[in-house]
């Protein structure tokens, strides 16, 4: 089961530091929910470059699912 982090509404930096924080704390996977391009692409940087798969989803209502899975 994924980590839910839910970044609804927030700008950057704000959801790539909710992503570091849980990245902190294990190895995931995490689900993270982002509504705008700057963060779809800011956590999905940010999760590659700590090792992590990502995988997208479009969710509808301008909302993406990053699906991240450590490699």
């Amino acid at each position: 089961m994924s980590v839910l982090i839910d970044t609804r509404g927030l700008s950057c930096p704000q959801p790539v530091l909710l992503f570091l924080n849980a990245a902190k704390t294990g190895d995931g996977p995490f689900s993270v929910l982002v509504d705008n391009d700057a963060s779809r692409e800011n956590v999905s940087r940010a999760a590659r470059n700590r090792g992590f798969s990502v995988d997208s989803t479009d969710e509808g209502q301008g909302i993406t699912k990053l699906e991240l899975h450590k490699n």
